[in-house]
């Protein structure tokens, strides 16, 4: 039995890696990063619009969320974006900062 499972009044949750090497003295550190997602309902032909222009159809889990038919249903992100939209910054500069 297959479940149909989308964003529109749910949530969902994304997790990001990121290792970081220093060539010069040897160290690497890595850690990750999660976000949730909290969304309101989203209309169908809101979804049916981003289905037939077909970027979401490109990323990962098609998750978009500052995509501007999508934005206004974002009803929370608890994180940061840039890590939903593929590299947790904070996490990253940490990570540098610690092996320079």
């Amino acid at each position: 039995m297959v479940k149909n499972v989308d964003y529109s009044g749910g949530q969902a949750a994304t997790v990001s890696s990121v290792i970081v090497s220093n060539l010069s003295n040897g160290l690497r550190k890595g850690n990750w990063d999660r976000v949730e997602i909290h969304f309101n309902d989203i209309p169908e032909e809101i979804i049916d619009s981003l289905i037939d222009e077909g970027i979401v159809l490109n990323v990962a889990g098609g998750l978009l969320i500052e995509h501007p038919l999508i934005l206004p249903y974002v009803k929370e992100v608890v994180g940061e974006t840039d890590s939903v939209m593929g590299l947790p910054v904070a996490v990253t500069r940490k990570l540098i900062e610690e092996v320079l």
